[in-house]
């Protein structure tokens, strides 16, 4: 809209001046005089794409007609975009301009050669219809220039700002982690550790041991958490992630703890992409750990399918015998973060509670 309204006022502009209200009055016919104001008009519109047709019609119709308004508009648009030698060309072409016009009007006479040929005349008008637009245009494009730095200082300022409160949450959190949860999985730890020495009997030797291993473990993996926190950028030397070759020691732990739990596989295993061997590992993972904590000692069928370009996980559980004596605690939100990191791989996983009391997890993963 606003190259629309420049290109009417150009238009406008350039047929008075060619008529002789505020220019010099010109001989030719109102229909061509029209026609060239309109060629000046449409090239203003067109400078949202390029000015140059712009300043080429305002140099052939200052010589001509003494036609200021395409060139002085074109001064304007030049001082936005040139600097350097393309500008000093430009002053350059509009000198050589100049004195093609006074060499026009010289030779045509009467008004003509009074606005051109003149020597105050022709400075006044080309300093108007030139050099002021052309330092306006200069002003504006400087202007410009320090607001974008300025903005760029002040959204560089903001990313600094909002990296050091991340580093500082993320080592508070570690802090956090630290103080409270490792402290509490060493005691137990350590407890474990001295109720395997103190031990009546070879069950409570192996439970005890078993719980000092998973506590270590855990202990291990909360280590690598705290160096990502705490590492700029949030990386840090953490251990190998865990595939599937690891599920057989997940699935031995929780039946060390009293599930029964039993792996099938069916299709030709073969090599998938670690994201996918991760994200299935974890699938196990959460499922079991639901096991434990509302099915008690519910016999549980872990299924790894190897289909022809997916990978398919299911654990089911069967109704559990007795259910735990005292619930763990947790926030709820396993099989929601669970369910989101099966999607970002483009699979799906469903849940559902199956006849008499069983629970399914079913995840299939794109591979």
């Amino acid at each position: 809209m606003r190259f629309v309204l420049l290109g009417a006022g150009v238009f406008a502009a350039s047929l008075l001046v060619v008529k002789g209200q505020i220019g010099v009055p010109s001989g030719l016919p109102l229909p061509v005089l029209v026609g060239v104001a309109a060629v000046a008009g449409l090239a203003a519109w067109q400078a949202r794409r390029s000015w140059w047709p712009l300043a080429a019609v305002g140099a052939a119709g200052y010589v001509w007609l003494v036609m200021w308004p395409p060139l002085l508009v074109a001064s304007y648009y030049a001082g936005l975009a040139l600097s350097g030698r393309r500008l000093a060309a430009y002053l350059g072409g509009c000198l050589a301009v100049c004195g093609i016009a006074a060499l026009a009007g010289a030779g045509r006479g009467g008004p003509y050669e009074l606005m051109t040929a003149t020597t105050g005349n022709a400075l006044i008008l080309a300093l108007a219809v030139i050099g002021l637009p052309l330092a306006l245009g200069l002003l504006v494009r400087t202007r410009r220039e320090a607001a974008g730095e300025r903005a760029e200082r002040r959204e560089h300022e903001h990313v600094l700002r909002a990296e050091r409160a991340r580093a500082q949450e993320r080592a508070r959190i570690a802090r956090e982690m630290h103080d409270v949860v490792a402290h509490r999985v060493s005691l137990m730890v350590l407890h474990a550790g001295a109720l395997e020495m103190r031990a009546a009997d070879e069950e409570t030797e192996r439970a005890a041991a078993l719980i000092g291993g998973i506590g270590r473990e855990a202990l291990a993996n909360l280590r690598d958490v705290l160096g990502v926190l705490r590492t700029p950028g949030g990386e840090g030397a953490v251990q190998p992630p865990p595939t599937l070759g690891d599920l057989d020691r997940l699935l031995d732990q929780s039946r060390a703890l009293g599930i029964a739990v039993a792996r099938h596989d069916e299709g030709e295993a073969r090599p998938v992409e670690p994201a996918v061997e991760r994200t299935a590992y974890r699938v196990v993972q959460e499922a079991l750990t639901n096991v434990h904590k509302h099915a008690g000692d519910a016999a549980t069928d872990v299924l790894i399918r190897y289909g022809p370009g997916e990978l398919e996980v299911e654990v089911r559980n069967q109704p559990p015998g007795s259910p735990p004596e005292e619930e763990l605690p947790g926030a709820g939100w396993g099989l929601v973060g669970l369910r989101e990191r099966v999607e970002l791989l483009g699979g799906t996983l469903r849940t559902s509670a199956q006849d008499g009391g069983g629970f399914l997890v079913s995840a299939r993963i794109p591979a």
